[in-house]
This record gives C-alpha cells, sequence and structure tokens, in this order.
C-alpha cells in the first residue's frame, strides 16, 4: 500500500473527502502525515480525529523556504511517503521538495486550467463571465499551476452564480475527483512495480 502525505493551509474539506475514501475503501492508500503551514487551521483538527499523524509550521519561524522544506523533507522521510498530495496548500512548492519528489506530488485547482491558474480562481471565473469552469488534477512543477494535467473534470455556471454557489459545486466535483485520481495513481504505480 502507498504512504501518502496531504498538504493543507486551511479547512481541509479536501483532506477529509480523501480521509472519508480511504475509511470507505474506495482510495487504498495510508495517509501517514499531513503537513500544514497554518497551525490553527481546521485541517490539523480534522488529523487529529481522524488519528493522523501532522506537522504543522510557521514559515516565519524559518530562515527561508529551503529550511523549512528541509524538514518537511526530513518527514516525509520518515513517515515513508510516496506520494505527496496538495489539497489547498497556499505556498510554491520549492527546488528542494520537487526535486526529491519529482513527478510524485499532485495539485488540485478550481479552474480549468490553463484558464485562471494561481489565487482566487473562481472569482476570475466569475468576473470573465465564463458559462464552464470546472476543477484540474496535475503534476506540481515549478510554476504556478503550470504542471502535466491528470484529470479535468467540467462544471457549469448559471446567470446568476454566485462564488458561494460556484465554490459549492466546485467542492462537490473535487471531492470525488481527487480520490479517484489519487487511486488512479496509486493503483498505476503498483501495477508499474509489479510488471517491473
Amino acid at each position: 500500500m502507498k504512504n501518502i502525505a496531504v498538504f493543507a493551509s486551511g479547512n481541509g474539506s479536501n483532506f477529509q473527502a480523501i480521509i472519508d475514501a480511504v475509511q470507505d475503501g474506495s482510495l487504498t492508500a495510508s495517509i501517514n502525515l499531513l503537513v500544514c503551514d497554518k497551525p490553527n487551521a481546521y485541517a490539523v483538527e480534522r488529523a487529529k480525529a481522524a488519528g493522523i499523524e501532522y506537522f504543522a509550521f510557521t514559515a516565519k519561524d524559518f530562515s527561508d523556504k529551503q529550511a523549512y522544506e528541509t524538514e518537511i523533507l526530513a518527514k516525509l522521510a520518515e513517515y515513508k511517503i510516496d506520494l505527496v498530495v496538495l489539497a489547498g496548500y497556499m505556498r510554491l512548492i520549492g527546488p528542494t521538495l520537487l526535486s526529491a519528489y519529482e513527478g510524485r506530488i499532485i495539485n488540485i485547482h478550481p479552474s480549468l486550467l490553463p484558464a485562471f491558474p494561481g489565487k482566487d480562481a473562481m472569482g476570475q471565473a466569475l468576473r470573465a463571465k465564463v458559462k464552464v469552469s470546472g476543477v484540474t488534477v496535475h503534476y506540481v512543477d515549478a510554476g504556478m499551476d503550470s504542471g502535466p494535467i491528470i484529470a479535468q473534470e467540467t462544471v457549469d455556471l448559471t446567470e446568476n452564480e454566485t462564488i458561494e454557489t460556484l465554490q459549492e459545486k466546485i467542492h462537490r466535483v473535487e471531492h470525488q475527483l481527487y480520490p479517484a485520481v489519487i487511486q488512479m495513481l496509486v493503483s498505476k504505480s503498483r501495477e508499474e512495480v509489479k510488471n517491473g
């Protein structure tokens, strides 16, 4: 079974969806670690409630990104992490983690990339008055939401769409799509190992 670490900065609703998928057996992976850059984030409470180990840190306690990513890397090694899953982690991943986990870090983004990368993707979609947006799961590279796309699902916007209604639609899709993509990746890599 593959070991995953989830990185989150806030409420952690995608983290919860992944926990639920593991608990109901639709995701055959072990969540060994939560990494959170906001010690008071609700995601930490979700980890505690599920009995998942967590590493919560404050970036400004470290001299630079390399310093805290080195610390994170040590935790990933300690918990034997195979796949890093970003779920609302609001920091760009730096070279320290990217080089150690190349091709093994994924992210979920609330738009159909390459449209609306970066922060406030849903607000960007509303301001652009698009009729369709959606969700993208992609590999992480050095850019902002620019890595190779793994899966996408669309969400239709209505005439009177608000940020709240769009958020609800996007979350509904994310909470189904992300665990399914993670399952695909952990089974695929297991097959590759078996056939290798």
